[in-house]
């Protein structure tokens, strides 16, 4: 049975590097200092979110888009189930809208029957208010997002230290023209063809080259590689995005996948030259972070929320 987390994880302080799958955590997270003055229309979306260490006691609803909003009521995926267990505990980001944890505990439940995947390790979910994080995705800000880390669980319980400093499976070759033999299965298209048939399933986001041997991999029955789109990265884990849940009026899906299977010149493009080899470029001028004022107005309410 799911053991229920009832203490507060607090956030790990790291503010420059991203937070990838493979990056370690810490036995001792420490807290981050308090604002000099939260108020400040300046301050980034993400300092304010990334201090927040609970959920807003609020109706659950994702608010905004999945890079440009927020979650109220959010709930915590329990850190251990019989098939799944939460890693990078010290990031305090297993939270999610109750669709995604109710989705991501029956997902873990069917994978050993259904795909022959022992478990579920799970990643980077959302923060406990969503927004902005400090360190690593874009996304993940509307408790709709979970990152599935492409090792399939030990039939043991991880210690606390493993869940942090262990990295999740590289399956792409060093040129990232093809997954790598050696630790690619064929339970890996199992599961996330499993994943795309949920109807709640908006996307999942792979590798191309994850993408092109599910391409080969797949046999005639192919519908279902529509909702699975490549992107940089991604060759640890893969990432499951949910579409907006039913009633909830304030938060805006992405339109829909192109048709088809994504197979053709479209998924050719990811192996060209100028994608994995290109040249340098000047640096550009960085981009102001996100305010308050980028997000909808919803999200103070959340932000202010006992």
């Amino acid at each position: 049975m799911p053991i229920r987390c009832t203490a507060v994880l607090t956030v790990l302080l790291a503010l420059a590097a991203p937070a990838f799958a493979q990056d370690r955590g810490t036995l001792n997270p420490k807290p981050l200092p308090p604002l000099a003055n939260p108020d400040d229309p300046s301050t980034p979306a993400k300092a304010l979110f990334g201090r927040a260490t609970t959920p807003a006691a609020l109706p659950s609803q994702s608010i905004g888009g999945y890079a440009r909003g927020c979650v109220a009521g959010a709930e915590a995926l329990p850190i251990d189930g019989d098939t799944w267990q939460v890693m990078r505990l010290s990031r305090n980001r297993n939270w999610g809208h109750p669709r995604l944890v109710a989705f991501l505990e029956k997902l873990a439940a069917d994978a050993p029957r259904k795909a022959g995947w022992a478990g579920l390790l799970v990643g980077d979910m959302s923060q406990p208010r969503g927004g902005p994080m400090l360190t690593g995705h874009a996304s993940h800000q509307l408790g709709l997002d979970a990152d599935i880390w492409l090792t399939p669980m030990p039939d043991r319980r991880l210690s606390r230290a493993e869940r942090e400093e262990m990295s999740a499976t590289n399956v792409v070759r060093p040129d990232r023209r093809d997954i790598d033999p050696s630790v690619w299965r064929p339970e890996h298209l199992r599961l996330i063809r499993m994943v795309s048939r949920e109807h709640e399933v908006a996307r999942i986001f792979v590798n191309p080259a994850i993408k092109r041997a599910l391409c080969r991999e797949a046999g005639s029955d192919r519908g279902w590689l529509t909702k699975v789109r490549p992107i940089y990265g991604h060759n640890y884990h893969f990432h499951i995005r949910l579409e907006c849940p039913a009633g909830d009026a304030a938060c805006h899906d992405q339109d829909p996948p192109p048709s088809g299977d994504g197979c053709g010149s479209e998924l050719d493009y990811w192996f060209t030259d100028a994608i994995l080899n290109p040249k340098p470029r000047p640096p550009g001028k960085p981009r102001p972070p996100m305010t308050l004022a980028g997000l909808p107005d919803a999200c103070r309410t959340v932000l202010k929320a006992r």
